[in-house]
C-alpha cells in the first residue's frame, strides 16, 4: 500500500506530507483546486512522464517521494534483486524523483540513484491510475493480457509456456550457431588446415623463446669476447718468453742465494721470498694461459650459429603475432585450431541432432501455447460476462465489453496479443477501449473490471473522477464498488460525488488559495468527526442546511 507521499514546490503545491491508510480514501475539492496536480506528483514519484513544467514558479526543483509498505512477496522486490539495488523487506520501499527547471530529472530508489526507465518498471508494478489524465492502467493496452491472467488464474499453464519458450529458444540459438558455422566452414577449414600445418611445422616448444633469446645474446657478444680473450692469450705469450724471462730471473736470485748461503741477514731472507714469488708467477702463469685457452674455446661459436637461432627465435615470434598469442601459447592454439576443425567435420551431423531437437521443442511450444490459449478465451468469455453484470449500474447498460484476440509474436507468455474493446452507445462499433472510451467511461469501465478481477491485483488503484456524468443511484453504485475493490486492495477516488464520498475509510480536501500574487494548493486529511460535514458541503455547496447534513448522515451510514 501507499504509505505516504511528499511533495515539494509541485506547480501550486509547495510543501505537503501525508499519510495514507488502507481501504478506500476519497480525494475531493471544488473543481480546480489541483487534484490533477497531486496525481501528477504521485505519477512523478513513480516514474510517469514529467517535464519541467511541474517545478513551481520561482524555485530550481521539483520533488516528489513516495513510500509503500509491500508484502514479501510483492513483484517490486524481484526487479530490485535484478538491478542489485540494496532493499529490506520489512521496511517501506522508498521512490523518489526530482526534475530541475532546466528539465534534467533524477529518480533514487531507497535513497540510491536509479534510473527512471527502473523507477517507472517499479510504478507499473505499484500503482494503477485509471482515467484520461494517465498512460498507466486500461490505457496501456499491454497490461489487458496481464489482467485476462490474473482473472484466469491458469498458472500452470502459464508456466508451461515459458518453460517450452526458454528451451524452445534454447535450441534455435544452438541451430542458428551451427548453420552459422557451417555457412563458413569452408574457409575456416582451409584457414584452419594452414594453420595447423604450419604449427605442426614449426612446432613450438614450452620455454623455447626464452632459451633462444638468451642464446641470441651470447652469440651476439661471442665474436668481441673471442677477440679480448685472443688478445690475453697474446699478452701472455704462447711461444713461452714470458716464461723463460722468469726463468732468468729466478736462475740469477738462485745464484745470489748459493753465494750468500743460508742465515738470518733480511737481505738472505729477502732473497728467499723473491725465490719463492718467482716460482709461484711460472706456475700461475701456465694456469692463466690454460684458462684463457679454454674460456677462448668455448666462445669459439659454429659459423652461422647466430644465424640459426636468430631465424628460430623470429619465425616463432612472427607466428605468435600472425595468431595473436604470446609464443607461449603457440601449442595450445594449435589445440584449439584442431578443435574447429573437429567441429566443422561434425556440424553436419550436429546440424541434423538439433534440427530434430528444435523441431521437438517448436511442436512442445505450440502445444503448451495453445492450451494456453484454450485457457484465456475461456477465461475471457467469464471476464466478459463478468464484466458486463456490472456496466448497468454504473450507467452503461447499453454498453459492451469484449476480449479481443489477435496473435502476437511467439514469447515467454505465449502467442496472444490480448486488447479490450467497447462500445459505449447502441450502433457505433466495438473498438480500442483507449479509443472508444470518454475519461470518466474509461474509469468506471476500469472498475468494472477492476471488481470482476478482485482479489487478484496486489497494486494501489486510482480512480480519476470514475463518477464523471453521473449521480444519485449511479453515484452511490459506483461508491459500494470502489469500497468492495478496497476490500483486497488500496483504493483511491478523486470525486466530486458525494455518494462516492461517503463510501470512503478515509478522505482528504484538496484546496486552492491566494494570497496576493501567490496561489497554493494544500491538501488537508478530513477527521472522522468533520466528514459528515464535508459531505453535506458536496450535496448543499455553500450555504450547508440541516436536510444536507441529514442526507451526509444517511449517506455515509448506508
Amino acid at each position: 500500500m501507499l504509505s505516504g507521499l511528499s511533495v515539494r514546490n509541485v506547480v501550486l503545491i509547495e510543501q505537503l506530507d501525508l499519510d495514507f491508510d488502507r481501504g478506500l480514501t476519497a480525494l475531493t475539492g471544488e473543481t480546480g483546486a489541483g487534484k490533477s496536480i497531486l496525481l501528477d506528483a504521485l505519477g512523478m514519484a513513480t516514474g510517469a512522464r514529467s517535464d519541467r513544467g511541474l517545478v513551481r514558479a520561482g524555485t530550481e526543483k521539483a520533488q516528489c517521494t513516495a513510500s509503500f509498505t509491500l508484502p514479501k512477496n510483492n513483484g517490486a522486490w524481484a526487479l530490485l534483486a535484478e538491478q542489485d539495488i540494496d532493499y529490506d523487506v520489512s521496511e517501506d520501499l522508498t521512490l523518489r524523483r526530482t526534475v530541475n527547471v532546466d528539465g534534467r530529472s533524477r529518480a533514487f530508489v531507497n535513497d540510491q540513484p536509479v534510473s527512471v526507465k527502473l523507477l517507472s518498471a517499479l510504478g507499473r508494478n505499484l500503482l494503477e491510475v485509471h482515467g484520461q489524465h494517465d498512460g498507466r492502467g486500461l490505457l496501456d493496452a499491454t497490461t489487458h493480457i496481464t489482467m485476462l491472467d490474473q482473472f484466469g488464474g491458469y498458472t500452470r499453464e502459464l508456466t508451461a509456456v515459458k518453460t517450452a519458450h526458454t528451451a524452445r529458444q534454447e535450441t534455435k540459438r544452438e541451430l542458428e550457431a551451427l548453420l552459422s558455422l557451417q555457412a563458413k566452414a569452408g574457409a575456416d577449414r582451409e584457414f584452419l588446415e594452414h594453420a595447423i600445418a604450419e604449427l605442426d611445422r614449426l612446432d613450438p616448444r614450452d620455454g623455447e623463446e626464452e632459451k633462444l633469446a638468451n642464446e641470441r645474446r651470447f652469440l651476439q657478444g661471442a665474436e668481441g669476447a673471442l677477440t679480448e680473450l685472443s688478445a690475453a692469450e697474446d699478452a701472455l705469450g704462447e711461444d713461452g718468453a714470458f716464461e723463460a724471462r722468469l726463468s732468468t730471473a729466478l736462475a740469477g736470485i738462485e745464484r745470489l742465494r748459493a753465494k750468500f748461503g743460508e742465515g738470518e741477514l733480511t737481505a738472505v731472507r729477502a732473497l728467499q721470498s723473491a725465490s719463492e714469488a718467482l716460482e709461484r708467477a711460472m706456475l700461475e702463469t701456465q694456469e692463466a694461459r690454460e684458462a684463457v685457452s679454454i674460456a677462448a674455446q668455448s666462445f669459439d661459436v659454429e659459423p652461422g650459429q647466430l644465424e640459426a637461432t636468430e631465424k628460430r627465435l623470429f619465425a616463432l615470434r612472427a607466428a605468435a603475432r600472425k595468431y595473436d598469442v604470446p609464443v607461449g601459447e603457440l601449442a595450445s592454439k594449435r589445440t584449439g585450431f584442431a578443435g574447429e576443425l573437429d567441429a566443422i567435420d561434425t556440424v553436419v551431423m550436429d546440424i541434423e541432432k538439433t534440427r530434430k531437437r528444435a523441431e521437438l521443442a517448436k511442436a512442445a511450444y505450440d502445444k503448451a501455447a495453445t492450451t494456453l490459449t484454450r485457457a484465456r478465451k475461456a477465461a475471457a468469455k467469464t471476464l466478459d460476462a463478468s464484466v458486463a453484470v456490472e456496466l448497468p449500474p454504473l450507467k452503461m447498460e447499453r454498453a459492451q465489453f469484449k476480449t479481443d484476440f489477435t496473435v502476437a509474436p511467439e514469447s515467454e507468455s505465449g502467442v496472444d496479443q490480448i486488447r479490450f474493446l467497447v462500445s459505449t452507445n447502441p450502433g457505433t462499433a466495438i473498438g480500442p477501449l483507449d479509443k472508444i472510451a470518454s475519461g470518466g467511461e474509461m474509469a468506471r469501465f476500469a472498475l468494472a473490471i477492476k471488481v470482476a478481477l478482485a482479489g487478484q491485483n496486489n497494486a494501489v488503484m486510482v480512480f480519476d473522477e470514475v463518477d464523471q456524468g453521473v449521480g444519485g443511484a449511479v453515484a452511490a453504485a459506483v461508491g459500494k464498488r470502489l469500497a468492495r475493490l478496497a476490500d483486497h486492495a488500496q483504493v483511491f477516488t478523486v470525486t466530486h460525488s458525494p455518494q462516492v464520498a461517503a463510501c470512503a475509510n478515509s478522505q482528504f480536501r484538496i484546496e486552492k488559495r491566494s494570497i496576493g500574487d501567490t496561489t497554493t494548493t494544500s491538501v488537508k486529511p478530513i477527521l472522522d468527526s468533520e466528514r459528515e460535514e464535508e459531505i453535506a458541503r458536496m450535496l448543499a455547496g455553500e450555504t450547508i442546511t440541516q436536510e444536507a447534513r441529514a442526507a451526509a448522515r444517511q449517506l455515509m451510514a448506508s
